[in-house]
């Protein structure tokens, strides 16, 4: 893997630039290299509170102002539509694409299916036909299609840890159906029409202005409440819950580098398309997790130090689309990047609860 893509001056477009990890990729875009020309694209949908998305627009636009060597485009649209994702490509000709939007949420697929073919299939249609016709004309294009994939792919995998060479085809949720089916689209894209792709398998992510569906998030906001917090699969189940920054620097690592282009033995080409896992290697078991996220809250005096936590713990059984584990083979990523994410549970639920402390004015 020696082909690396120098940033200076390119033009690249993140899609989900409203989303958790795509405002984080961009603020360390702008924080870490200069002369880029940032494209952002987000249909800021409610599935989640929008005013969480427009503030970190908002830290978006702050830092544009503080690092004026580079230049940021916002666009409010659905990678859904076509003609707005055809329109981009023509008008920005970006260099790299790093498609981060889409429909999350593994519960929420089971009773909002529609929504997860709209975005994560169809929309990923549209980035990936945007892609092929940037070679039009002979034409540059696009050098790297890096997108999310998720380790919810894995499915019923029994075999642990996860290693992107499992063979994954028992999926759990129409969610995980979709984001393999990316992998799939990713595959024939780069085979067809010699399309650099790598996905990405995330972990569990989580940090400061996160969404608020994921577990850390809405325990939070229910002990808050003096709610009771349902913990699945009566606390045995365990995750491999990783960092935003951990996840973000994954990204911006694996954008350099896309799969070369070359011929096999048949003289036809070798598909340059990759798949990686990104997570802490560290599965964690779910009552540690909130053990040391009550503390975390009690430290940053989001709830107070007499706080009755088991008064507050309800065990129940397991949700369907779930699973029991979840923990990363990450060797592929140190391997090929020298990368691996190392941001402990502990210090990452501490910054979460001084965000949370400040963004909430608690």
């Amino acid at each position: 893997m020696d082909n690396i893509i120098n940033f200076d001056n390119k033009k690249i477009l993140i899609t989900g630039v409203a989303g958790f990890i795509g405002s984080n990729l961009v603020l360390e875009l702008l924080r870490t290299q200069k002369s880029l020309n940032i494209i952002g694209i987000d249909n800021i949908n409610n599935y989640y509170d929008v005013s969480l998305k427009e503030y970190r627009l908002n830290e978006i636009e702050k830092l544009t102002q503080e690092y004026s060597h580079s230049n940021w485009t916002f666009i409010k649209g659905n990678i859904a539509d076509k003609e707005l994702i055809d329109k981009v490509f023509d008008e920005y000709k970006p260099d790299i694409v790093v498609n981060l939007a889409a429909q999350a949420g593994v519960r929420y697929s089971i009773s909002n299916p529609d929504a997860y073919i709209e975005s994560n299939l169809i929309g990923f249609y549209n980035i990936l036909e945007a892609c092929r016709h940037s070679y039009d004309n002979e034409e540059q294009g696009v050098e790297h299609l890096v997108y999310a994939s998720s380790s919810s792919v894995y499915g019923s995998n029994k075999k642990i840890p996860y290693s992107t060479d499992d063979k994954v085809d028992n999926p759990v949720s129409l969610y995980a159906v979709t984001k393999k089916s990316n992998e799939l689209m990713a595959h024939a894209y780069s085979k067809l029409y010699n399309i650099p792709s790598t996905g990405l398998r995330f972990f569990t992510v989580y940090g400061p202005a996160g969404r608020p569906d994921m577990a850390y998030f809405g325990f939070t906001n229910k002990l808050r409440e003096g709610k009771t917090i349902e913990i699945f699969n009566y606390g045995n189940c365990k995750r491999d819950f990783t960092y935003v920054d951990d996840i973000v620097e994954g990204v911006k690592r694996v954008m350099q580098k896309p799969p070369m282009k070359s011929t096999g033995e048949d003289g036809l080409p070798v598909p340059p398309y990759a798949v990686y896992n990104i997570g802490n290697n560290q599965p964690e078991n779910l009552l540690d997790f909130v053990d040391i996220l009550q503390q975390e809250l009690i430290r940053a005096e989001v709830l107070p130090s007499d706080y009755d936590f088991e008064a507050h713990k309800k065990l129940v059984p397991m949700q369907p689309g779930d699973v029991p584990i979840t923990y990363a083979d990450t060797s592929d990523l140190e391997r090929d990047f020298g990368f691996k994410p190392s941001t402990s549970l502990r210090d990452g639920l501490r910054k979460f609860a001084e965000w949370y402390k400040e963004f909430y004015r608690v």
